[in-house]
């Protein structure tokens, strides 16, 4: 059987060497980091995780999804605070039990991990770091990572992992794709950061444990051109992330000192303020992490390497469906593999051809779904539209689907996702004008 080499042990990377182990592949999985089961996961960079309908049906295919879903708390809308104090729920989907699930990301990436290992084909490496690849021998460059190895070895021994392929699961900023973008002619690449950047607070459990807001709600302060929102954990706490300017007259750059912070938070969110006694400390401590969209192509090299997950198509995180894409990936590389088991380039390239498009369609409602948190989901207007959104879904069941339900609680392709919203929206609105138009005429007629 093949030998892969997969470059990350994070969330996809362990999904995939699940699917690669069931398949008897041999498997060899560096990771830089160190063992998340350790207690290793740093702080302050992790935006809660939202599992949904693809990502709980890739969990499903290798037998996992009911013990992730044990660690998982359902959001079943959105929670939005006004300025005022003033609070409006506003439920995902027309169907009560359509939710999606809040969940941390180590106890989720240590399932995974478990579940690959339960395969012996499979081979965990943690506290390795990639330095490059040479894609015609599929040979991975590994040199240990370990704290230990850092304080010891001025010049740390490099690894050859060498496979039959070598598949770069390694995130937005990945060693892999990096040595891809050195060999390949005219490898198309794109990189874009909002202006924004993002800060991890957290609101702690009450004193007996309890959840001091809504428990199955993600919470959400629109403010226009920037927001906070915050997700529940199993422990009654709340972890939630400031999205705000990285520059400006009001921006992390601005807010140096506690009176900034303070006088800030007193202003935008004063209902969240008295629930987090250790706002000034996160706030200082934790790091400003910045949003980035990559776009590239192609995904992969004759039969020697791929990529999955944001190491091909990172996008920011305002669909919450970084991660269900990522997963999504695994279960379409597992089918191309299973259809052509003998040629693996041609795996590869129907695995980028039935992903690219989708992949991109994401990127940009992720960018759009920004806009709409922090600014219109405060607005009655929006209400009103997904009000309308669930009527014409209840109404017409199987026909009318709003965006949000095709994208999250659906596995309908992202791209037809999004042309089928822009033609229903266009229906709609045609539909709106005749109605009114009509209304307008016979008002006239009962005026004469």
């Amino acid at each position: 059987m093949p030998k892969f080499v997969l470059i990350g042990s994070g969330l996809a990377g362990g999904l995939l060497a699940a699917y690669l182990g069931r398949r008897g592949y041999e498997v060899d999985l560096y990771e830089r980091r160190a063992d998340p089961r350790e207690g290793n996961m740093i702080g302050g960079r992790s935006i809660n995780l939202a599992l949904s309908t693809r990502g709980i049906h890739a969990l499903e295919h290798i037998g996992i999804a009911d013990e992730v879903l044990k660690h998982a708390i359902p959001m079943r809308g959105r929670m939005i605070h006004e300025k005022s104090g003033g609070l409006h729920f506003a439920p995902y989907d027309v169907d009560p039990n359509k939710h999606i699930n809040s969940i941390g990301r180590a106890a989720l990436n240590t399932t995974v991990i478990e579940a690959a290992q339960r395969y012996p084909s499979v081979r965990v490496h943690f506290n390795h770091k990639c330095t490059g690849v040479e894609l015609d021998s599929a040979t991975a460059h590994i040199v240990d990572s370990s704290v230990e190895a850092a304080v010891s070895a001025a010049t740390p021994e490099t690894i050859h992992a060498r496979g039959d392929a070598v598949i770069g699961v390694d995130g937005a900023f990945s060693a892999v794709r990096q040595s891809m973008q050195l060999k390949i002619d005219n490898f198309e690449y794109d990189e874009s950061y909002l202006a924004h950047g993002y800060k991890e607070l957290t609101i702690p459990p009450g004193p007996d444990g309890s959840w001091r807001m809504e428990k199955e709600a993600l919470h959400i302060w629109p403010r226009k051109s920037f927001m906070m929102i915050a997700l529940p954990n199993p422990d009654g706490s709340f972890t939630c992330t400031l999205f705000w300017e990285f520059e400006g007259t009001r921006s992390f750059a601005t807010t140096r000192t506690d009176n900034d912070v303070r006088r800030f938070f007193d202003d935008e969110f004063p209902d969240a303020v008295s629930l987090m006694p250790n706002l000034l400390d996160d706030f200082k401590n934790n790091p400003t992490g910045s949003l980035v969209t990559i776009r590239c192509a192609p995904w992969f090299y004759k039969d020697k390497v791929c990529l999955i997950g944001d190491a091909a198509h990172a996008v920011v995180p305002f669909y919450g469906q970084g991660m269900n894409a990522a997963f999504e990936d695994c279960v379409v590389l597992d089918e191309c593999l299973a259809e052509f088991p003998e040629d693996r380039q041609r795996a590869f390239a129907e695995y980028f051809e039935r992903r690219k498009a989708n992949a991109d369609a994401l990127a940009d409602l992720a960018l759009e779904n920004f806009i709409e948190m922090r600014d219109k989901t405060a607005s009655r207007a929006f209400r009103a539209k997904k009000k309308l959104d669930h009527f014409l879904e209840a109404a017409l069941r199987g026909v009318y689907l709003p965006l949000y339900t095709m994208v999250t609680f659906t596995r309908i392709p992202y791209a037809t996702a999004a042309r089928r919203a822009r033609f229903q929206d266009r229906i709609v609105y045609a539909g709106l004008v005749l109605l009114t138009m009509s209304i307008l005429a016979f008002s006239m007629l009962l005026l004469r």
